[in-house]
């Protein structure tokens, strides 16, 4: 009988005994999967995979290192803020596996009049306002010892830098020494307390003051026949033509021996007038380059030639200036975590470089032209207006304003260096750089200056200075990655999580090309017919005052024309109506596509299955 309703159900049974047994198997395997060390990510960009760099911060780390994560919490946080947030999270606890016991990380939910509230304040970090009006809190404070440093406000706009910011907090700490970085400028950066030429006195450079704030600053004279061993990195500023040979060669060796450079050069220094030769002549602009090194790194920078972009030129009508730039992120490199974050600069009389390829040597472009773009003599760079562009010819191409240099360098003196005819005894010291290393240059010196990158404001008589672009960041950027080392130097920013539908993007403006033809010849047809009426109605209106009366061809005429103007608006309406309907439809059936043509395909695949393994009763 047992055995009989056994046969009777035996499918059934032997069904049910395998999806138990399908069942305890994953369960098995996700638990065992769990264990393993082995992790996969499958996002785009690999969100949750850590740089390099990175992981060789954290393991190296000496002593353990605290990362207090404050973080709101509950239902009033938006949705795209708790996601954002838990993405910090999650990344904190990609640190903490790849750094073990010598991090720890500690959670807290500053709820409003609460003791982590009062913490999260005490740590320097800073509240959020809602639309609903409460308060919310992201920031990071991370300590080692006594050493401190926090983020007061992690914003998702920097999402593409959080690796990086976590990372050099955390190395922040765990070095006990500001880092130390040579300033060696052609002009008065630091101020000066009197000037023969001017016979005035100069505040300090803005720039300066935001240097001696985040580094300790060492000046380097203009006249150093060698940099100091203790100066790892170097910010060189306008080292104007005519420089001795000396000059190149000290920082030739610098860079040799393994210190990072960062050089602005800039051949129309508007914010450097020169003295003239001839009395009752105008001061000139002075040029700035490092002609040996550059030929020995495959770089080129015409001395003579600015730079001209009718993009991003500024200024509007007799003003405008093809020569002043008004850079946008699209002249930024978004991968390099120095300009990712930089939407605007102001690039005034710059120059370009051209580069030759350089075994050894990697270039990565930070900022570059547009390809409506050319290089002009000197002479015509302060030209706006009609004048500027009358004979422009774009080269094409963009070319790069600032980038970086990459490998081993090798000596731009091979057979020493001569001065005064006589070669100098045991130049060159060093021949190639014992390991890789990096240069950074930029061709304006002008975006450096107060006048081009920020605001000083008098408020209830105290001065203000309120950055007007990202000059002074990019500046500021460059020193910092350049001194945290070249474990951060490697890191890269990174992909964002939320990613708009580009594709889709894509596709509807690939739809609109249709529709752009019978658009702008609707228009050009409604603006000529509608001319023409006006031009009849103040015929029609000096009729009325000169005792004229139109004739009926005329009358007849503008009838003719009202009623084209009425036509030619419905076909414009009903043109667009059809773009934009067919723009959603195009957006509809993609994200139809997308979302649901998986699943269904999962489904069919299990439909045949089924039907395959159906069993077969004679």
């Amino acid at each position: 009988m047992l055995a009989k309703a056994f046969r009777k159900h035996e499918d059934l049974v032997y069904s049910a005994v395998g999806l138990a047994a399908l069942f305890l198997l994953l369960v098995a395997l996700n638990f065992l999967l769990a264990l393993a060390p082995v992790r996969l990510d499958l996002t785009q960009g690999n969100l949750y995979t850590l740089s390099p760099g990175t992981k060789k911060i954290l393991r190296n780390l000496s002593s353990p290192v605290k990362v207090k994560l404050y973080m709101s919490q509950g239902e009033s946080v938006p949705v795209p803020l708790r996601s954002f947030s838990q993405r910090v999270e999650d990344l904190l606890r990609e640190f903490k596996q790849a750094a073990g016991a010598n991090l720890v990380v500690e959670r807290y939910n500053p709820k409003p009049d609460s003791e982590e509230e009062d913490a999260a304040q005490l740590d320097g970090i800073e509240s959020q306002q809602l639309m609903s009006g409460e308060q919310f809190y992201l920031g990071v404070a991370v300590s080692q010892l006594d050493r401190k440093q926090a983020i007061a406000s992690i914003s998702p706009q920097r999402e593409r830098l959080l690796e990086y910011d976590l990372v050099r907090a955390i190395a922040r700490v765990g070095s006990a020494e500001r880092p130390k970085v040579g300033l060696m400028a052609g002009l008065p950066v630091l101020g000066e307390r009197f000037n023969p030429m001017t016979r005035q006195s100069s505040e300090p450079w803005v720039l300066a003051s935001e240097l001696k704030r985040e580094f300790e600053v060492k000046e380097v004279p203009m006249s150093a026949k060698e940099i100091d061993q203790d100066v790892k990195v170097l910010l060189l500023i306008h080292p104007r033509l005519g420089m001795p040979p000396t000059f190149e060669y000290a920082l030739d060796q610098f860079v040799l021996r393994g210190g990072k450079l960062i050089a602005f050069v800039d051949p129309y220094a508007y914010f450097d007038q020169q003295q003239p030769m001839m009395p009752g002549m105008p001061p000139e602009p002075s040029s700035s380059s490092l002609p040996t090194l550059f030929k020995a790194w495959g770089v080129e920078m015409d001395p003579g030639k600015v730079i001209a972009d009718v993009v991003f030129g500024s200024g509007g009508g007799t003003r405008y200036t093809p020569t002043v730039l008004s850079l946008n992120r699209t002249a930024l490199s978004r991968d390099d975590v120095v300009t990712s974050s930089i939407e605007t600069l102001l690039y005034a009389f710059g120059g370009a470089f051209q580069v030759k390829e350089t075994p050894g040597i990697r270039v990565t472009e930070l900022i570059r032209s547009s390809p409506n773009s050319m290089l002009v003599d000197n002479m015509n760079a302060t030209k706006s207006g009609d004048e500027a562009t009358k004979n422009f010819q774009p080269s094409g191409k963009p070319l790069p304003l600032a980038m970086r240099l990459t490998g081993k360098f090798k000596t731009a003196f091979p057979e020493g260096v001569t001065l005064d005819k006589k070669p100098l005894p045991g130049t060159p010291a060093l021949r190639e750089s014992a390991a890789e290393n990096s240069v950074i240059l930029v061709a304006d010196v002008d975006l450096l200056a107060d006048g081009a990158a920020v605001d000083v404001q008098d408020v209830l008589g105290r001065r203000v200075v309120v950055p007007s672009n990202g000059n002074l960041a990019l500046a500021m950027g460059m020193v910092e990655q350049l001194a945290a080392g070249d474990d951060l130097i490697s890191l890269r920013s990174r992909t964002a999580s939320f990613r708009p539908l580009t594709v889709v993007r894509e596709l509807e403006a690939e739809a609109q090309k249709q529709y752009f033809g019978k658009i702008q010849v609707l228009e050009d047809e409604l603006q000529k017919t509608t001319a023409k009426l006006q031009e009849l109605q103040k015929a029609q209106g000096a009729g009325a005052k000169g005792q004229q009366i139109l004739s009926a061809e005329q009358q007849a005429e503008m009838e003719r024309f009202r009623k084209t103007v009425a036509e030619a608006r419905l076909a414009l309406k009903e043109v667009r109506k059809n773009l934009r309907q067919d723009a959603e439809s195009l957006v509809f059936w993609t994200k139809v596509t997308n979302i649901a043509l998986m699943p269904l395909l999962v489904a069919l695949l299990g439909l045949v299955l089924a039907i395959i393994r159906r069993p077969k009763f004679a």
